[in-house]
């Protein structure tokens, strides 16, 4: 047996589905199809039984999930203890993944910053998909998430990086500008909503509580972006409500005023997520590090944010 037949296992095992399995390991279904039929004629036993639309695991292939996990597991941590890192020479390729707040607010000093401290490095970011994304994490096909995601408990480790309160965004010359700090008067203003996707606890909350006071008839649209909504909210004279590293960024580049909602809402948590394989890995240290030292700028910026109440990564 080779690594890439534990991984299919592993990946099987969680996943049940060799559609999903074929997408998780980025390999066509054909391909992970063959490799399955090696490790029933190795194990001889048919480790995969389909039921209804799922592939369930056998008494065999329950009784070899931890063996393999543990495998894994010590393979990753092997690999990061033995790889120096390097970052004026390193020509590494990392991976990010988040929601739009997170790419439009972080990515920008970050990438600006390792164009300095690592030219050769790349990052790039990785469309979010709450399905699948501890699998990324933990396979490595994703090296770090940003965002607010609970659901990530198991062999996920985190670290906040700051908290911010929601801002409004209207246009400049909106002629109630002066009157919108009022209930009264915003719910009855046009709003633009956003509907996220991706499971962020208090991104949903902070959605909710606007939901709950604004008439039906005043929601001019729903969109599932930060960006999107503030663009569109501009050229239909509507207000739209972000968290407010966003909102300060979408309102010097499209021109728009800045107020304060009238309405409670909660704080936005940002979180930077890693599976603990590769918490050793002199890399993702130093990956981990630059996310949580931009962060730190970008909060000591902002009077209304919250520092981390953690070292970075890599420095405890």
């Amino acid at each position: 047996m080779d690594l890439f037949q534990l991984q299919v296992l592993d990946t099987l095992l969680r996943e049940q589905s060799l559609t999903r399995g074929a997408e998780v390991l980025n390999v066509t279904q054909p391909a992970l199809s063959k490799t399955l039929a090696r490790l029933r004629e190795h194990f001889e036993d048919p480790l995969f039984i389909r039921v209804a639309f799922q592939m369930k695991p056998t008494a065999k292939a329950l009784g070899l999930a931890s063996q393999i996990q543990n495998i894994l597991r010590e393979i990753a941590r092997l690999k990061c203890e033995q790889l120096p890192f390097s970052p004026g020479t390193s020509c590494r390729h990392f991976k990010f993944v988040g929601p739009d707040v997170a790419a439009v607010v972080l990515l920008p000093p970050i990438l600006k910053q390792m164009r300095v401290l690592a030219p050769g490095v790349l990052l790039s970011a990785v469309q979010l998909n709450g399905e699948h994304l501890h699998d990324w994490l933990e396979s490595g096909e994703t090296d770090l998430a940003a965002g607010d995601y609970p659901f990530l408990v198991q062999g996920i480790k985190r670290q906040r990086l700051f908290s911010t309160r929601h801002v409004s965004l209207v246009r400049k010359c909106h002629p109630r500008l002066a009157e919108l700090a009022s209930l009264s008067v915003f719910i009855e203003e046009n709003h633009v909503l956003v509907n996220t996707r991706d499971m962020r606890f208090n991104t949903r909350i902070a959605e909710n509580a606007l939901e709950q006071v604004i008439p039906t008839r005043r929601v001019a649209a729903r969109v599932p972006g930060f960006a999107t909504a503030a663009l569109l909210a501009k050229h239909i004279d509507a207000i739209v409500t972000l968290p407010k590293p966003i909102a300060m960024i979408m309102a010097c580049e499209l021109n728009l005023a800045t107020f304060e909602p009238p309405v409670k809402l909660p704080h936005t948590e940002v979180y930077q997520y890693w599976h603990e394989r590769y918490d050793r890995d002199l890399g993702h240290e130093w990956l981990r590090a630059l996310f949580y030292d931009q962060c730190t700028r970008i909060v000591g910026a902002d009077p209304g944010g919250s520092r981390s109440e953690r070292p970075p990564p890599g420095r405890r």
